[in-house]
Order: C-alpha cells, then structure tokens, then sequence
C-alpha cells in the first residue's frame, strides 16, 4: 500500500494560502525565507519518486506554473508525477500524467493508495487535507513552517476538521527561520 503524506507551507497561525486569490493581500509571503538548504530539504522529504494527490484549484494553479518552469530536480519531479486529481471536470485536465481520483473522493483515495506506485504527496487543499484524516487515509504530515503571523488566508485544517493526534517524527531548522517538522498520523485525540 502506498504512503499518503501531506506537505504544507504554513505560517505560525496555520494560514497557507500563497496566491492572491479572494483579494489575499499576502501572495508569496513564502518567497523571502527560501533558501538552497530549505529547497534541498522539501526535495528529499518528496522522495526519489513520487505521485500528486491535488485538489482542482491546487492543479489549475500548478498547471499554469510548473510545466514552463526551468528544470529542476522540483520542477522535474512534479511535472513527472502522476497529479491524481480531486475535480467534477476531468475533461478539462492538460498537465499530465493524469488520473481524475472519480465521483466519491475518499473511496478514490482509497483504491489508488491500494495500486502499485510511488508514494502519493498532497499540497494545498484544506478541505482534502481534513476528509483524509477524517478517514484515516493520511499516514504521515510535514509541516514547513515560516516564522510569520498573517492573520487571515486559507487554513491548513479546514473548520470541522476532525481531532486527531500526531506523532512527531523528526524536526530541523533552516537558517531562514524555517522549522520542517514531520509527523505519523496516529489517531484520534485521547484526552484526560
């Protein structure tokens, strides 16, 4: 079985929206922490090969950037991926390789992660980031997290995202600021 694991730039408030998309007065607040090292870690968290699970904005977005990017060990990477893509519009899809993930996301999500392949990354998608840990279908979680309070913007965890407990795994700071903190899902939230 494939390992689904979530990736996230977020701020110290869980804000990670980077476009300017709905009038976001903040887009690229990213940009003046980035660094060769923090690229270099973000590279081998990805894996040597790797599949995309993405939400339909997450690829329109990509789709428009990352097939005219100058090459690259990242460019490269994700250009190579298969992009498994959450949409009602599968026709419309252009930046391959491509498999629409079907009509019932979760048991979509399911059926690839049961395939053979390469290990399934996520980005960008709050409300795709809380249906897989509300079904228990994200095995692990690397936050990369910016030393910046933005106050509004898109959440990591969508509102009604489920209570659950992480495990944390390993964490390094970046000259710039950066803490990458990677974490295995493990579960609902016991508390008391």
């Amino acid at each position: 079985m494939r390992t689904l694991k979530i990736m996230e730039h977020i701020s110290l408030d869980g804000v990670i929206q980077t476009s300017g998309e709905d009038g976001f007065p903040y887009a690229d607040w990213t940009t003046p922490y980035r660094s060769p090292a923090g690229r270099d870690e973000v590279l081998a968290a990805h894996g040597g090969r790797f599949d995309l699970l993405l939400g339909r904005r997450t690829y329109d977005m990509w789709s428009d950037y990352w097939p005219k990017a100058p090459g690259g060990a990242m460019a490269d990477g994700l250009n190579a991926a298969t992009k498994h893509v959450v949409t009602h519009r599968p026709e419309s899809l252009s930046w391959g390789p491509f498999e629409s993930v079907g009509p019932d996301v979760v048991e979509g999500v399911r059926r690839i992660k049961s395939q053979a392949g390469p290990n399934l990354i996520l980005w960008g998608s709050s409300s795709l980031t809380s249906t897989l840990l509300e079904h228990g279908l994200a095995d692990e979680v690397l936050l990369v997290v910016y030393p910046v309070l933005l106050g509004a913007g898109k959440r990591f965890f969508a509102q009604g995202t489920p209570p659950r407990a992480f495990e944390l795994v390993t964490t390094k700071a970046m000259p710039s600021g950066i803490l990458l903190s990677a974490y295995k899902v493990a579960g609902p939230l016991k508390a008391g």
